[in-house]
């Protein structure tokens, strides 16, 4: 990839790309002062909103409107965690300590280890559609032949894991690969550690000034519904009608990204929340475009609009498929 930054090590250098691919690296260029204000945009009104929260518990409101703010607080935590994400590819600012700086202050809020998601995260872009190499940073995704000839218990591990309810309900945690702790470098390891202690320090923090019960009142229903939200967007980025997997020997980048990433198609506001995710298979093809120039990119580059977009009316046929056929080459459902 042109101009590609060093976390992000280009797979298959071998690999010749088409013409306008070469094109995508003009939209790879980061903004400051877009970058500054998408954090102000969203970390201002969602302090608001805590505030909010915090006053309408107090004063005794309706948890109805409790409720409506946790939810609108959840949504921008969505949109906090894309531009952590952006900061792991080192694309939300030009330089890469801000980018850094920026990703450790987003996992106190997201109480997420800045350095240990990163490091999954990003080999998760390297690898995403090998089937040799699963298991970073993806659903759990099993192919109709290793299904069939699984035990009953691996099955029934398997279906209730892909269950939609027990998914969304707590994929952030399923997803989330503890393991890896022991793969990263040891700098990391303490990075990991440092992380957690500062966002404990917070947490105990704020409850001495408003309370155990009302802090946990309010941080858990807004990670719980951020969380549910976030692992649906990831899951429809990469879980959708057709789809792409391959072994090792035929697996190649740009197939991974276009035909192994949707192009989902959201209402505007949601696409803002969202931070453009939406256009995930661009996402793929060059990870170090911000998250502001990929609309700008997909509209200029035309190869990129050839994608079938999922929309959401076609969402829920997605929670139906569950396994990668081999032989047809799609995702299909449980025999």
């Amino acid at each position: 990839m042109n101009n590609i930054n060093s976390d992000e090590t280009e797979i298959n250098t071998g690999y010749i790309w088409p013409d306008w691919y070469h094109s995508l690296s003009k939209f790879q260029v980061s903004n400051n002062l877009k970058g500054t204000w998408q954090v102000l945009n969203t970390t201002i009104p969602y302090f608001c909103l805590w505030y909010l929260i915090i006053r309408s518990i107090q004063l005794g409101y309706s948890y109805k409107v409790t409720l409506l703010l946790i939810l609108t607080a959840a949504a921008f935590l969505v949109r906090m965690f894309i531009l952590f994400h952006d900061c792991a590819h080192n694309s939300l600012f030009t330089s890469r300590n801000m980018n850094i700086v920026i990703g450790y202050f987003f996992s106190v809020f997201l109480c997420i280890s800045f350095a240990d998601w990163r490091f999954t995260h990003l080999r998760h872009h390297w690898m995403y559609a090998n089937l040799d190499s699963r298991g970073y940073g993806d659903v759990w995704t099993m192919t109709k032949k290793e299904y069939e000839n699984s035990s009953t218990l691996q099955r029934l591990r398997y279906r209730v894991y892909r269950n939609p309810l027990v998914l969304f309900a707590f994929g952030a945690f399923l997803l989330s690969k503890r393991p890896e702790y022991f793969m990263v470098k040891p700098r990391e390891r303490v990075d990991i550690i440092l992380t957690y202690m500062v966002i404990a320090a917070v947490a105990f923090t704020a409850s001495n000034f408003i309370g155990w019960s009302t802090y946990f009142l309010i941080q858990l229903p807004v990670l719980w519904f951020a969380g549910g939200v976030g692992v649906w967007l990831f899951y429809l980025n990469h879980q959708f009608e057709g789809g792409y997997w391959a072994r090792k020997d035929d697996w190649n980048p740009l197939s991974a990204a276009l035909k192994g990433s949707s192009f989902l198609k959201l209402p505007a506001v949601l696409n803002w929340f969202s931070s453009n995710i939406g256009y995930h298979h661009l996402h793929h093809l060059n990870p170090v475009i911000p998250n502001y120039n990929l609309r700008e990119c997909f509209n200029t580059v035309l190869a990129l609009q050839a994608k079938d977009p999922t929309t959401i009316t076609k969402v829920l046929n997605c929670f139906s498929l569950k396994l990668w056929d081999e032989d047809m080459q799609k995702m299909v459902p449980f025999p």
